[in-house]
């Protein structure tokens, strides 16, 4: 399931309890991020038991367009988690809201 970036910024304005997920690689990350925990994409398959998440928790993926998050989103599901959602328009999409 996707959520659109004016879902996102309604739930961190709201300090909404969210678990985000970046798949941009740390250079990306570090130019511009919204917070969030840091994975690129390339090691998330092998960090998965790291995280300290429930299978059910609502987890946000972003990357930069949409599309690693689309990816890091089946490898979670893969891995049993239930409560995946991919950021539409990635990290740009929520730029472009607010500025």
């Amino acid at each position: 399931m996707d959520i659109s970036a004016i879902e996102l910024k309604e739930k961190i304005v709201s300090n909404e309890h969210i678990y985000l997920i970046d798949v941009r690689e740390e250079l990306e990350y570090h130019t511009y991020n919204i917070g969030g925990q840091n994975i690129p994409i390339g090691k998330l398959p092998q960090l998965i038991e790291d995280l300290d998440l429930e299978k059910s928790d609502e987890i946000i993926v972003i990357c930069q367009r949409g599309i690693r998050s689309t990816t890091a989103q089946k490898i979670l599901e893969t891995a049993g988690f239930t409560n995946i959602r991919n950021l539409q328009g990635g990290i740009q999409a929520y730029r472009r809201i607010n500025n």
